[in-house]
């Protein structure tokens, strides 16, 4: 059987060399940018298929180069329209220029209040990040609700939808990354180690050491969290969607995760696109 990174490699090659055909089909083409601390996450969907996904680094759309790489990335399809959400705020306004030069589109950004298909039930709504809010959307549509996202990213975010279908807040964590980055920067004799799987739970070195910490030890944080939340919810069903960079990895060995989507962000900003468009936003 493929490791889940080997399955998250191939699903990405079969996304970037997409068939020509997909492209220029008639159903509408969306372009979608999930913009993060470290990567900005492209995406084109048809229908209901995103048939072509890269990720460029963020701080390139500061250079200009992310530009260029947008280019290549979308130069043979047929764009329809543009949906953006991004908790780098100084990224945005370069997103949306680039797409009105490229294609003569106003790209609909991610807000509170163009959130479609969730509500939210949180004291100041402006201060959740927009990539958390398309994750929401996307894991009510198709989980209904209660629902809860995990999203292995920079940081490790957890996401609740209540079963009234509103967004009523989450739990923030360090980052597997963060994490192990911060150990060696830290000490002097900690290495830095590329995250992946180990099977035993006593590090035989300093780098299983650490991996142990790392991926059992989240492993723990999340099997922990989740139960808090079926308790605050007072739910015994509870699906829990996985995503992100690690989300794979980390759901291979914790049954408590229900589904795995490296895509729901971009899945969620398309619900949302098609929704404005149907209320005529």
């Amino acid at each position: 059987m493929l490791e889940p990174w080997l399955w998250a490699l191939a699903a990405r090659f079969a996304l970037e060399r997409v068939s020509p055909s997909l492209l220029h089909s008639n159903s509408l083409m969306l372009l979608l940018f999930d913009i993060g601390n470290t990567h900005t996450h492209l995406g084109l969907t048809r229908g209901e298929r995103v048939v072509k996904q890269a990720n460029i680094p963020t701080a390139e759309w500061f250079s200009g180069m992310a530009e260029h790489r947008l280019g290549r990335f979308a130069a043979s399809a047929r764009v329809d329209g543009a949906a953006v959400c991004s908790v780098v705020p100084r990224a945005t306004p370069l997103v949306r220029r680039a797409v009105k030069r490229r294609w003569k589109l106003a790209c609909l950004e991610l807000t509170p209040k163009t959130l479609r298909g969730v509500g939210i039930d949180y004291p100041r709504p402006d201060t959740i990040g927009p990539d958390r809010l398309a994750n929401a959307a996307a894991a009510r549509h198709h989980f209904g609700a209660p629902v809860v996202v995990v999203d292995f990213g920079t940081a490790v975010t957890f996401d609740v939808v209540n079963r009234n279908g509103n967004y009523v807040g989450g739990i923030i964590a360090p980052g597997l990354a963060v994490m192990t980055d911060y150990l060696h920067e830290k000490t002097a004799l900690l290495p830095r180690i590329k995250i992946r799987e180990i099977k035993s739970a006593l590090g035989r070195s300093t780098e299983q050491a650490m991996l142990v910490g790392a991926v059992h030890g989240y492993r723990g944080l999340v099997r922990e969290l989740i139960q808090e939340l079926k308790r605050e919810l007072n739910t015994r069903r509870l699906p829990v969607v996985a995503t992100g960079g690690y989300g794979e990895l980390i759901a291979a060995k914790l049954p408590e995760i229900t589904s795995v989507n490296p895509l729901l962000t971009l899945e969620g900003l398309r619900l949302i696109w098609q929704a404005n468009q149907a209320q005529g936003c």
